[in-house]
C-alpha cells in the first residue's frame, strides 16, 4: 500500500486576489483579471495587456526591508506559502509543534528573478559595475523563493526548485509527494511562483508570436477552445499547497481538504514550443498519472485543463484527453486561464488550488469567453458556475520543451 497523502493547506497570489476563498469566488463569478498594462511602457507592442499583479503588498508575511529588495517572484512564493501553512494550522504556534527536519519545500519557477535581472543589466550598462547590487545573483535564482520561505519557517527537509517552463508547479508537487511516500518527510510545501509580466517578459513572448493581440478587449482575449482564440494572455502569481502524510495530518488535527492520489509525467520529445500533433506525449502523461493514482479513466469526474487559448495547443490537449477518456461527455472540464491568463511556472500551482476548491465546494467554475466552441470537443464545458460532486479530478500542465505533468486529486474519505 502506498502511503496516503492529503492536502491540508492552500495559498495563492493572483490577479483575482491573494485570499483563496476570494480567488475562487471570483472564478465562480466568471470575473476576468486581465487588463491593459499601465505599470510599464509597452507602447508599440503587438500585445499591451496581461493578467498582472500590481501594487502588491506582502504585508506582515515578508520583512519590510527584505520586501524592498527581493524579486517579486520570491515575495509571491513566500506569501502564498505562509498563507497555505496558516490554513494548515501551521502559523507560528503550530510550527513550534512539528519536527522541522521532516518538513521540506519545493517551490518552482519557470523564469526566476526577471525584474532583478533586467534591472541589474540596466544598472551595469548605465552606471557600471560598482553600482550592481550584491543581491543580484541570489535574487535571480529560481530556488530562492523556497530558500527564503525555509529561512522564515525553519523547514530543514528537502528544498529545491524545479524549472520545466509551464509544467513547473505540477512537477514540483509530484516531486514533493514522492518525498512523503518515501518516508523522507512528513510534510511538504510545494507549488510554483512567477513574476514575468514586465517589459522584457512581454517583449519576449511577443517575439515568440505566442500572445493574443486583442488589445481592444483584454477581458475577452483569453478564450480557450473558442474558434476566435489568437494566443494566450500572460499572467503571474503563485499557487502553493501543503501536502502531508495522512497519519501526520490526523495526529496533529490538521484540516484535510482533499487527497493527493498521484501524478504522471512525460516528454513530447518533439518541438521546443509546439505540442505533438498526435497527442501521444500528453496521453502517456495522463496514463502514467492514473496508474500512479491506482484508478481508471472511468473514475475521473473533472479535468482542469492546461487550455492556454492557443490555436494549436487547445485542440492537441483535447485530442490527447480523448485517447484516454472514452466517454468525455461524462466529464466536466474547464479552463482557469480564461480568467487569470497563463502564469507560466505558477500556473499548475494556482490551478491545483482551483481544482481542490472545486472538490471541497462542490462547485466548478466556468470557462469564460467560450462563445463559438470548436466542433466535437466532446467534454462537458460549463460556461456558468455549476454544482458538481467531484470524487476524482485531474489538473494538467504542459511546458515549452515538451514537458507534461498531470496531478490527480480526490475527495478525502476516511
Amino acid at each position: 500500500m502506498k502511503k496516503r497523502i492529503v492536502v491540508t493547506g492552500l495559498g495563492v497570489v493572483s490577479c483575482l486576489g491573494h485570499d483563496v476563498d476570494t480567488f475562487y469566488e471570483q472564478l465562480l463569478a466568471g470575473k476576468s483579471g486581465v487588463a491593459t498594462i499601465n505599470h510599464f511602457s509597452c507602447e508599440g507592442f503587438p500585445t499591451r495587456f496581461a493578467a498582472s499583479i500590481v501594487n502588491f503588498d506582502p504585508g506582515e508575511y515578508v520583512d519590510k526591508k527584505q520586501a524592498r529588495r527581493i524579486d517579486p517572484f520570491i515575495a509571491y512564493g513566500m506569501v502564498a506559502g505562509k498563507k497555505a501553512l496558516e490554513q494548515a494550522k501551521l502559523g507560528p504556534e503550530g510550527l513550534a509543534t512539528i519536527d522541522k527536519t521532516r518538513c521540506g519545500i519545493i517551490l518552482g519557477s519557470g523564469m526566476g528573478g526577471m525584474s532583478v535581472f533586467v534591472d541589474g543589466v540596466k544598472t551595469l550598462a548605465e552606471k557600471g559595475l560598482r553600482r550592481v547590487t550584491p543581491f543580484f545573483i541570489p535574487y535571480i535564482l529560481p530556488n530562492m523563493a523556497g530558500a527564503a520561505l525555509a529561512m522564515d519557517v525553519g523547514f530543514m527537509g528537502p528544498n529545491y526548485s524545479i524549472a520545466t517552463a509551464c509544467a513547473t508547479a505540477n512537477n514540483s508537487i509530484i516531486a514533493a509527494a514522492s518525498h512523503i511516500r518515501n518516508n523522507e518527510v512528513d510534510l511538504m510545501v510545494c507549488g510554483g511562483t512567477e513574476a514575468a509580466v514586465l517589459q522584457m517578459g512581454v517583449a519576449g513572448f511577443c517575439a515568440c508570436k505566442a500572445l493574443s493581440q486583442r488589445n481592444d478587449e483584454p477581458t475577452r482575449a483569453s478564450r480557450p477552445w473558442d474558434r476566435g482564440r489568437d494566443g494566450f494572455v500572460m499572467g503571474e502569481g503563485a499557487g502553493v499547497i501543503v501536502l502531508e502524510s495522512l497519519e501526520h495530518a490526523l495526529k496533529r488535527g490538521a484540516p484535510i481538504l482533499a487527497e493527493y492520489l498521484g501524478g504522471g509525467m512525460s516528454c513530447d520529445a518533439y518541438h521546443m514550443t509546439e505540442p505533438r500533433s498526435d497527442g501521444e506525449g500528453v496521453a502517456l502523461c495522463l496514463r502514467n498519472a492514473l496508474a500512479d493514482a491506482g484508478i481508471t479513466a472511468e473514475n475521473v469526474d473533472y479535468v482542469n485543463a492546461h487550455a492556454t487559448s492557443t490555436p494549436v495547443g487547445d485542440i492537441a490537449e483535447v485530442n490527447a484527453l480523448k485517447k484516454v477518456f472514452k466517454k468525455p461527455e461524462k466529464i466536466l472540464m474547464n479552463a482557469t486561464k480564461s480568467m487569470i491568463g497563463h502564469s507560466l511556472g505558477a500556473s499548475g500551482g494556482i490551478e491545483a488550488v482551483a481544482t481542490i476548491k472545486a472538490i471541497t465546494t462542490g462547485m466548478v467554475h466556468p470557462t469564460i469567453n467560450l462563445e463559438d466552441p470548436e466542433p466535437d470537443l466532446g467534454f462537458s464545458l460549463p460556461t456558468q458556475a455549476q454544482k458538481a460532486s467531484i470524487k476524482v479530478a485531474i489538473s494538467n500542465s504542459f511546458g515549452f520543451g515538451g514537458h507534461n505533468a498531470t496531478l490527480v486529486f480526490g475527495a478525502y474519505t476516511h
